[in-house]
């Protein structure tokens, strides 16, 4: 594997465009190639075997590109397959989305803190595992949003509905006397404003990507892989309409010309 070769970053639409904004900022000099499964979103309401089988032929697909290190940039995947491509692929560097519950436990004052996510990254063992060793001590109040994603991918940001739900969501975490909110979905930063609007001041709103850009970075380094000179690049795939990723590839400051439509067929995917 040579230090040019690129980096594969997928999720399950355009949220994951909020892990890879941040990579690309602390990372200049990379090639970024990003992969939203908009054929089959939202992988919150499907079952973890469902969102393993997609996640490792969308793994294969960006091994197939010579990437050299994945970022599964959807908490949801994360959850269902992380483990299962470890497994399945020992020689390549995997980053995976952890809900931030660490740091969100450390601060809290009122050792209240809340987890927003799809129901799936609830049951995965991996937000298991992270409760078990990070949040002793802590109350940890855990919400679902079932159609948030939706919402977001529609382009609805900062609509009446959407701010609708929000609130019916926060507004009795806040009464539990939440301080620390983590966002375990890579979604949500997306509509970060709105929440902090609704939170106020005394909540802070933890999004895990700095922390996954440094581990990105981290483990390039130690493997010798850092593209430490040269222009990077960022190239987008998506299964879905190419125009839907326009908005949010605009928004995040990410190039919005040139993405590729991959195609899903009998359970592989190709990527152009």
């Amino acid at each position: 594997m040579v230090a040019r070769a690129p980096i594969g970053i997928f999720d399950s639409g355009v949220g994951g465009l909020t892990v890879a904004a941040v990579i690309k900022q602390a990372l200049p000099s990379e090639r970024l190639l990003y992969f939203g499964d908009a054929a089959h979103i939202p992988y919150g309401d499907r079952s973890l075997r469902e969102v393993r089988a997609f996640s490792a032929a969308i793994v294969r697909a960006l091994l197939a590109k010579g990437c050299k290190l994945i970022v599964i940039a959807c908490n949801t995947a994360s959850a269902a397959a992380l483990r299962h491509v470890r497994e399945a692929y020992p020689m390549v560097v995997f980053v995976g989305m952890e809900p931030a519950v660490k740091p969100a436990a450390e601060r809290s004052r009122s050792h209240v803190v809340g987890v927003i996510a799809t129901q799936a990254t609830f049951q995965g063992e991996l937000f298991e595992s992270v409760l078990e060793r990070f949040a002793q001590g802590t109350r940890v109040i855990e919400r679902p949003c079932p159609g948030l994603v939706q919402a977001i991918e529609a382009g609805e940001l900062d609509s009446p509905g959407t701010e609708r739900m929000l609130r019916r969501w926060l507004e009795p975490m806040l009464a539990e006397g939440m301080d620390e909110l983590v966002l375990a979905c890579t979604h949500y930063p997306l509509v970060r404003p709105l929440i902090e609007r609704i939170c106020g001041l005394e909540v802070e709103v933890i999004d895990p990507a700095p922390a996954v850009a440094r581990q990105v970075m981290r483990l390039l380094h130690e493997r010798g892989l850092a593209a430490s000179e040269g222009n990077g690049s960022f190239q987008s795939f998506t299964s879905g309409e190419p125009a839907q990723m326009v908005p949010v590839l605009r928004l995040l400051g990410l190039p919005d010309d040139g993405i590729a439509r991959a195609l899903w067929e009998n359970g592989v995917l190709t990527l152009p």
